[in-house]
């Protein structure tokens, strides 16, 4: 009885929070009330794409605070694949107001467990440039099909060691991108019949870099500018491979590899490459 009594007496206190409860304006809108505008809120997706029979599964990311179609940027992954280090550049990306796809060049979403496989895969990849271009343009001709992709602008590609090479034959190979930007990328030349690019590529390199030869990186970069291009090379002192990547001291240690992660060198180059975007995709 007494349990019945109290749980009466308690009844109108528990309907009027339950009133209150409806009735509260959320922070989010009290916000807005306020005058405080809201930060982005990035959402990520996997996005599918097809080409010579395989299924490609990228990741799709954008601020779902913007209502407005905003330019698409590719980021291609470093030789393991399409793993969180890849996810989190397009996440930055689609904060700063843009459109964000990280590809998947392997198939299936595969990523590679060990250097060794990682080597195997992006040697695959480099080997047949036309397949690989084939890879690209079915991940670009699915992406301008998203409503939220802005139909009147170009679009970029960033890439990361394995990926900076792959947007530097992008470019070579004149494929329609607006920038290409090069983040301690190999700089072998994959394309055979280089094409005419009136875009900008920006090469971003640790001087310390073992992986990345001097001849061949000049080569690289002759090699656009003689199809047009415009080519920026920037080193980076006591920078040496993988620089950009937080987790490449952890990686170093666990396969006895060169790399070696910086900040300062991983800052300047991500703010050179944001006003890169920005001039070639914004006209700004």
């Amino acid at each position: 009885m007494r349990t019945f009594l109290g749980f009466i007496c308690l009844l109108p206190a528990l309907m009027a929070s339950s009133i209150m409860a409806q009735t509260q304006t959320s922070p989010v809108d009290m916000d807005i009330q306020a005058g405080i505008e809201m930060g982005p809120q990035v959402e990520g997706q996997v996005f599918t794409y097809a080409t010579g029979g395989e299924t490609y599964e990228g990741y799709l990311a954008r601020n779902t605070s913007d209502d407005e179609p905003r330019p698409a940027v590719l980021v291609v992954h470093e030789w393991w694949g399409l793993n969180d280090y890849a996810r989190a550049r397009a996440d930055q990306l689609a904060a700063l107001g843009f459109v964000a796809l990280a590809v998947d060049m392997y198939g299936g979403g595969e990523v590679a467990s060990h250097p060794d496989e990682a080597g195997t895969f992006s040697r695959q990849v480099m080997q047949d440039w036309p397949a690989a271009r084939a890879r690209l343009e079915a991940a670009m001709t699915e992406l301008r099909k998203n409503p939220w992709v802005a139909a009147d602008k170009g679009m970029a590609a960033i890439g990361y060691c394995f990926g900076g090479g792959v947007v530097m034959n992008m470019a070579l190979s004149g494929m329609p991108i607006e920038a290409a930007i090069s983040f301690h990328g190999s700089p072998a030349q994959a394309v055979s019949n280089p094409q005419d690019f009136s875009g900008r590529v920006q090469i971003h390199n640790g001087a310390q870099d073992p992986l990345v030869k001097r001849d061949a990186l000049m080569a690289m970069a002759e090699a656009l500018k003689a199809r047009g291009a415009e080519v920026e090379v920037i080193n980076y002192p006591e920078a040496t491979h993988s620089f950009t990547n937080p987790h490449a001291d952890q990686v170093a240690e666990q396969y006895d590899l060169p790399l070696a992660y910086n900040a300062a060198a991983d800052a300047a180059s991500w703010q050179a490459a944001l006003l890169t975007l920005d001039k070639a995709l914004n006209d700004n």
